[in-house]
């Protein structure tokens, strides 16, 4: 399946899905990509009861002008991005309609509001389901704010502003779904000029798991060292083609979770990858992109297995 070099954001209106669409449309400009600003709509199935036992009459106008107010605000918003744009208006359910356009699309960008939970309407189930199912890798942004310092327990939070992306760190294990997420962290940090951060987490110490079942005398520092030069060889084939790409490795006790989650705060972006065989709810991912997408505090690219990370061939035009 063929992709076009675009980056969609599913917006709803909501402070946390216009705080994705920045992020959007510096991906967008960074990579020399279109960015299509979606957004999804669904008409009641039903008539609501009125107090006198009548039904109240569904307006299908006033909710597509509605639905077609978010689309306007959101590209005014990105006018001045130096990037081409364009709207879309969809109805049906927003995440079965992100999906279906994830299927020739480059990239697919959605928001959270990043409090450990998910967020109402397209910014809840949309940021557990869509990473899933996506036929293209998708990134969730987390909505972030900082408190004002002051007395009061009421102080004012300003939204952190999206910035560009300059450090980048993505989580191997030597999984299938780890190398996608490797080259495609290799992408992104050539197409920011951005330094990369390759991390492999063993966790060797006693209860620390997969690993505890390790005698007690075991030269842990041996178990890492290993892993240490079997992430080489695999970093090096990787990054072969991009002399000038900056790139540090770090294997460290501990978990990929664990590790990624703390890494977040102090990176732009985090790339992890995942099987995203789909399933149940709160199934759809492995364990590790599951706890960094619920935890992380930077926008997370989340790459699966299925979509290959075959690079967009084809170019897009808007108007």
């Amino acid at each position: 399946m063929s992709h076009d070099q675009v980056v969609v954001a599913g917006v709803d209106g909501s402070a946390p899905s216009l705080h994705a669409l920045d992020w959007a449309a510096l991906e967008a400009h960074a990579r020399g990509w279109g960015l299509e600003v979606l957004c999804s709509y669904s008409l009641p199935s039903f008539a609501a009861a009125t107090l006198d036992g009548g039904y109240a009459a569904v307006d299908e106008d006033a909710i597509h002008a509605g639905a077609q107010a978010v689309v306007d605000e959101a590209l005014a918003r990105v006018a001045d991005f130096g990037v081409p744009v364009k709207g879309q208006l969809v109805t049906g359910d927003a995440a079965a309609a992100l999906v279906e356009r994830s299927k020739t699309a480059g990239l697919m960008v959605v928001g959270t509001r990043g409090h450990g939970g998910f967020a109402d309407r397209l910014l809840g189930s949309v940021s557990a389901t869509l990473p899933a199912h996506a036929h293209c890798p998708t990134v969730v942004v987390p909505l972030r704010t900082a408190v004002h310092a002051s007395e009061s327990a009421d102080a004012p939070a300003d939204l952190v502003p999206v910035s560009e992306v300059r450090r980048i760190v993505v989580g191997v294990d030597g999984s299938p779904a780890s190398e996608v997420a490797l080259a495609r962290a290799v992408s992104e940090a050539v197409a920011w000029d951005a330094q990369l951060t390759v991390v492999a987490g063993v966790p060797v110490a006693a209860g620390a798991g997969i690993l505890a079942w390790l005698p007690a005398d075991a030269d842990h520092d041996s178990i890492l060292a290993d892993v240490s030069a079997g992430l080489d060889v695999v970093v090096d084939q990787a990054v072969a083609g991009h002399p000038g790409l900056a790139v540090s490795k770090v294997v460290l006790d501990g978990t990929g979770a664990e590790l990624l989650t703390e890494f977040s705060s102090a990176v732009d972006l985090v790339v992890v990858g995942s099987r995203g065989r789909g399933g149940f709810a709160g199934l759809l991912l492995g364990s590790t992109s599951q706890a960094v997408l619920h935890h992380a505090a930077c926008p997370v690219m989340v790459v699966t297995v299925r979509t290959g990370d075959k690079p967009p061939t084809r170019g897009i035009k808007f108007g």
